[in-house]
């Protein structure tokens, strides 16, 4: 595929200098990588024809490149700002398989060890996103907190667990599969935030049928062979209860912090506290509790019904000591923002929903794991 852009009217006759358009080239920077051209080996040919006619190659991870049009557009701006140059001609090809083997062992050279990621020494900050019972908004609340923490300047990611009722894709307004180069993955990303979800992988009207071994896998190739940026929040989007993957999570990232979702009525109240109970007796921290849909606001008469009833976020973190970190109403914006896959607290950020989830991410407390329990580390004299 070639890209061709004429910028200015072809008069221009000063000669351009090459080293001029290599040193614009090179501070333009792959979408998915974040590295620059010339990091990443993607820079091919640079020639400069007469009439400031300039014609790159470069070479992508794969032909099928999602952001081709960005980085065209981005090589475009760099390099057609050099003077001299009237027209830019970019020519894409695909790396060899040497050449993607290659770029596969520079990025694992600054990830930690396989398992590792997020581990004891990590200075990421886990959050484990959790209900009792499915229904009560729980990947609602994930993506908004994430994208309101993006807002506030944080680097973050979600790493969607949920398999079987994956909603982050949805959620975000991404389709993409993610970027593989030999074994390695890198997360997508929308709103500013990293993602990762098996929704990348299947198609919406595909069922995942998978049992606990499987599940343990998924989670940790999520964990272990994706590239993750060097992180300030991670949210893990948990299925609801106490199954195979909470539990492999406890295992694998040992640092993370529960959320407790619930709505305010006791059905729901009741089964969170189990999944309370479950981290309390791991040894898990507990961030807090939120009670999501704690009314329903009228856009109209700007009213708001208790339609779920009271008080349930306020007993989950009594019962489980832990506390109430926010209410969240429920509003058209939020449903609405869900739907187009803009969260409402980036699509319509003066909704009441939106400035309580602002408010929570503002002000979510760090926690860790009390080290009684947990194996130290021994020097060998």
């Amino acid at each position: 595929m070639s890209l061709v852009s004429r910028l200015r009217s072809p008069a221009a006759t000063s000669p351009v200098d090459v080293e001029a358009v290599r040193a614009a080239l090179g501070v333009v920077q792959d979408p998915e990588l974040h590295l620059t051209l010339e990091e990443a080996g993607m820079v091919g040919g640079v020639e400069v024809a007469r009439h400031g006619v300039v014609r790159l190659t470069v070479r992508l991870t794969t032909p099928s490149c999602p952001m081709k049009a960005a980085l065209g557009a981005s090589i475009v701006a760099e390099v057609g700002a050099v003077p001299g140059v009237d027209r830019v001609e970019v020519n894409f090809t695909a790396m060899t398989e040497q050449e993607r083997m290659a770029l596969a062992d520079r990025l694992r050279g600054d990830m930690p060890a396989a398992g590792l990621a997020f581990g004891p020494d990590s200075r990421t900050t886990v959050y484990a996103v959790a209900s009792g019972k499915g229904g009560v908004g729980k990947s609602t609340i994930t993506a908004n907190l994430a994208v309101a923490l993006a807002l506030q300047g944080k680097r973050v990611g979600v790493l969607d667990a949920d398999v079987w009722g994956y909603s982050v894709p949805h959620l975000f307004g991404v389709r993409r599969a993610p970027v593989a180069i030999k074994g390695l993955m890198l997360p997508v990303e929308a709103h500013g935030v990293s993602l990762m979800s098996v929704g990348f992988f299947v198609t919406d009207e595909e069922p995942v049928v998978w049992r606990g071994p499987m599940l343990h896998k998924a989670l940790q190739q999520f964990l272990g062979d994706v590239r993750w940026p060097d992180l300030d929040v991670l949210l893990i989007d948990l299925p609801p209860g106490t199954g195979d993957i909470t539990m492999s999570l406890l295992e694998l990232v040992p640092d993370a912090a529960l959320l407790a979702v619930t709505t305010p009525q006791p059905a729901a109240q009741l089964v969170a506290e189990r999944v309370g109970r479950m981290a309390r007796n791991a040894r898990m921290p507990v961030a807090g509790v939120i009670e999501n849909m704690s009314t329903l606001v009228c856009d109209a008469c700007h009213e708001s019904t208790p339609l779920f009833g009271s008080g349930g976020g306020q007993r989950l973190a009594d019962v489980i000591d832990a506390p109430l970190l926010g209410q969240v109403p429920l509003d058209v914006a939020l449903r609405e923002g869900g739907d187009l896959g803009v969260p409402a607290v980036l699509g319509s950020p003066a909704t009441p929903s939106a400035q309580a989830l602002s408010r929570i991410a503002g002000q979510l407390p760090v926690v860790r794991r009390s080290l009684v329990g947990r194996k130290l580390p021994l020097t060998v004299l």
